[in-house]
């Protein structure tokens, strides 16, 4: 059911909406060879051609003739009786709260998805901007914390801590043969929701669209996996509808020895696959990163996609102060929030400030939990956060202490840049937002990270109304530009990991390495920090539109095969070798990725016994 791209201008003629796929000048798909027949077809979301779709010869090939309403309907018409039923929806409940609009946009997604694949990655991929924010965030946190009661039909993989011993054979139980994408939750830490156990298995359901729609993956090599340890969330256990482990996580030694196997059992059956983890909580997240990363390929999207998106967004800001990117070094920034995320950020930046000082780089950074600011005189401080701590002696000289809290640190620092990843909302209140008016920047900037948009640190109107209009705004979730008066309008960045873990992963594979390194995660973050132009940062804007994801991910993937081949981690991928990779200039480098990209398309079906 998927075509190859052959180019860019051919992926840029897809993405305009050209969908008229029965044109001359259209090449014939290949055909898809399968082992069913009749009905069996019909109930398959991967051949199922919304039943009307299927033309008359494939009908008697195939068995389906008198199973199926006369008419056939072209692929252009179901797509447009779709949206028609979409806008329909929209229309029909205008004036109702937001979380049941938000659910019953998911609900008609998601029955198509159930039905038919081809089509949903189709409407997916042309209205990426209007559906990323349902499939995606900010609405997949809605759906986790209603998972049990949304749950119609499985999707992916369920391992659970009673599978011990198990998952090696289980793991055959899927039935594709090849995997090139996995994303793999324990539930511990969904966005700023905290722990909702098996429920959180939307989340690698949508990351994984996300991974078709931005990179081209093919949907037939992607593998959802929800980690099922227990949860500690006392109204979920109580709950009768919950679907996952009734008991309390697993800890220690006894949890590690699950993820250890798990992660044997994946790499045994697919060793070129992609693993992304996601939503672990704190105190697994750095461990299991640390644990896996130099054995197999993978990375921890919370963690390492956070910062680069981050990174990109405060490079930015450099370039809108007009300052060269070396000025990044002298920048002062306040991150609120000492979690996987936070942490994440922090030693990306520190990275990338050792690159350009060198190794005795001492960056202006300031961290900050929910017991203040945190300096060497901290007691019990976790390892992870350690290296973040500010010398006590540099803190009393700016008359500052142990745990200082916000409004002292951003009136006394005066910061260039003050970043939130607490999971907070509201945490950069009216005062906080005032005294960003004294920073040290002629165009300060005000990251308010934290997802859901409820859990966001500040939203963009009360940014620009207190912080002033001469602020950068980024966001984890979406909000809508504000209107300044006098036909000024202050942009929302939203500062998503949809830019940036795509690309990650596309690149990743492509360039066929055995890890994913610091340098491979750089030049991702470095590459999406260089997409936007000095005209459209002078205007604010850091990010692109999310119209462009497909062009970014090639570009961010580009970089990321550029990376593992100068880092001699390439080891190539299908028939394309590590030398090729190696003499392939930047431009052939991007090609190489668009080319690999999928895009839907009905193709014919033969059946072979």
């Amino acid at each position: 059911m998927w075509r190859r791209s052959v180019s860019r201008s051919a992926l840029t003629l897809r993405q305009s909406r050209r969908l008229s796929i029965c044109a001359s000048t259209t090449p014939i798909p290949a055909p898809s060879i399968i082992h069913k027949r009749g009905a069996d077809i019909l109930h398959d979301p991967w051949f199922n051609k919304q039943d009307t779709g299927f033309p008359m010869t494939e009908r008697d090939r195939l068995g389906l003739r008198g199973l199926l309403p006369p008419r056939v309907i072209s692929f252009e018409q179901q797509y447009d009786r779709f949206m028609e039923s979409y806008h329909s929806l929209e229309h029909n409940t205008k004036g109702q709260p937001l979380t049941v609009v938000s659910l019953a946009k998911w609900r008609i997604l998601n029955r198509l998805h159930d039905r038919n694949e081809t089509l949903y990655y189709r409407v997916l991929i042309d209205n990426i901007k209007d559906f990323a924010p349902i499939i995606y965030t900010p609405t997949v946190g809605l759906v986790c914390q209603n998972y049990s009661g949304l749950f119609r039909r499985p999707r992916g993989m369920y391992f659970s801590a009673k599978d011990k011993g198990e998952m090696m054979s289980m793991i055959y139980n899927w039935p594709a043969k090849q995997v090139d994408m996995i994303v793999l939750t324990d539930g511990s830490r969904i966005l700023g929701l905290g722990d909702l156990g098996v429920q959180g298995m939307a989340i690698p359901i949508g990351k994984l669209d996300m991974y078709v729609a931005a990179a081209g993956i093919n949907p037939q090599r992607i593998l959802p996996i929800m980690l099922d340890v227990g949860t500690n969330n006392q109204q979920l256990l109580d709950n009768p509808l919950y679907i996952g482990l009734r008991q309390p996580r697993l800890e220690g030694e006894e949890y590690i020895a699950v993820v250890d196997e798990l992660m044997e059992a994946l790499h045994a059956r697919w060793p070129k696959a992609i693993v992304q983890f996601e939503d672990f909580q704190f105190k697994w997240a750095f461990e299991t990163l640390e644990r896996y990363r130099k054995k197999i390929c993978m990375f921890n999207d919370d963690i390492q996609g956070t910062a680069g998106v981050a990174l990109a967004g405060l490079l930015g800001t450099v370039r809108a102060q007009g300052r060269p990117l070396s000025d990044f070094a002298n920048q002062k920034i306040v991150v609120v929030g000492a979690g996987s995320a936070g942490l994440g950020v922090l030693n990306m930046a520190y990275q990338a400030v050792a690159r350009m000082t060198g190794t005795n780089a001492k960056p202006q950074f300031f961290l900050l939990d929910k017991d203040g600011l945190i300096t060497t005189e901290r007691v019990g401080i976790d390892s992870a956060a350690a290296p973040f701590s500010k010398p006590i002696e540099e803190v009393k000289s700016l008359g500052l202490h142990e745990g200082s809290d916000l409004l002292e640190v951003v009136t006394k620092v005066k910061p260039h840049v003050l970043l939130g990843l607490s999971g907070v909302g509201g945490v950069f209140n009216e005062h906080v937002l005032k005294a960003m008016r004294n920073s040290d920047s002629p165009k300060p900037a005000i990251f308010a990270m934290s997802n859901p948009t409820l859990n966001a640190e500040c939203t963009a109107a009360d940014a620009f109304k207190h912080a002033g209009e001469n602020i950068v705004f980024g966001s984890g979730s979406p909000f809508e530009h504000v209107d300044l008066g006098n036909g000024k309008v202050g942009h929302v960045n939203q500062a998503n990991n949809m830019y940036l873990f795509p690309g990650i992963g596309l690149g990743s594979l492509l360039s066929g390495a055995h890890i994913i390194s610091d340098g491979m995660l750089q030049a991702a973050s470095e590459c999406l920090a260089s997409y936007m132009t000095e005209e459209e940062i002078q205007m604010g804007r850091l990010y692109p539109s999310i119209d462009s994801i497909r062009h970014i991910t090639a570009q961010v993937g580009a970089a990321v095969v550029r990376a593992a081949v100068a880092e001699e981690l390439a080891e190539g991928h299908g028939e394309v070798g590590p030398k090729e990779l190696e003499h392939m200039s930047k431009e052939e480098t991007v090609e190489y990725v668009t080319s690999n990209m999928w895009f839907p398309i009905y193709s014919p079906l033969v059946h072979e016994k």
